[in-house]
């Protein structure tokens, strides 16, 4: 069944459809909630909240592509959680800032080797701004105007940030591997 079918069928209140849109849609929302640098075990929670919203605002939903809009939401999802977070942070330790870099070990199905590993962690350092458009065009196959819509920002600022992006990620990589070339040598 067509994409546009599914939709259709699902605001129409048809809960198979939207079942389907569901199954079809969760390991890419997954994976970008993880990309966002959501810890392991918060994915599935954001990813339950994403297709929450997605039934309850899906007769909001016009002909934009679904997936840029499936994108917007989990962005959303990722930062209403992140501010929760660190509201629930600073009333439990007053204004203790969480620290992103020290990431749990990942299931080896997630992360194949090292060097995914050091890839995932160098780009979990990069500013947000930086961050998302390079994990949406390179992992998830994204044009600039798409990430410009998905992050409400200009064309022109997308490839900037992609630059940037890659510049600082290239240089996070090799200071990582000169730190693991010391302790290793």
């Amino acid at each position: 069944m067509q994409e546009e079918e599914l939709i259709q069928r699902a605001k129409q209140g048809n809960m198979n459809a939207f079942s389907e849109l569901v199954e079809a849609y969760y390991p890419t929302v997954e994976r970008f909630a993880y990309q966002l640098g959501n810890r392991q075990e918060e994915i599935q929670d954001i990813t339950q909240e994403v297709f929450i919203r997605v039934y309850r605002f899906l007769d909001q939903f016009s002909k934009a592509k679904f997936s840029t809009w499936l994108y917007k939401i989990t962005l959303n999802v990722t930062r209403d959680m992140a501010r929760k977070r660190n509201q629930n942070l600073k009333k439990i330790f007053k204004i203790q800032k969480e620290r992103h870099d020290d990431y749990p070990e990942v299931e080896s199905h997630i992360l194949q080797n090292e060097e995914d590993r050091r890839l995932h962690l160098c780009i979990q350092k990069l500013d947000e701004k930086y961050r998302i458009p390079i994990v949406l065009f390179y992992f998830h196959d994204k044009k600039y105007d798409e990430i410009a819509d998905i992050m409400s920002v200009t064309l022109s600022t997308v490839k900037t940030r992609i630059l940037r992006g890659k510049t600082m990620l290239k240089k996070a990589i090799e200071e990582m591997e000169k730190k693991e070339g010391e302790v290793h040598g």
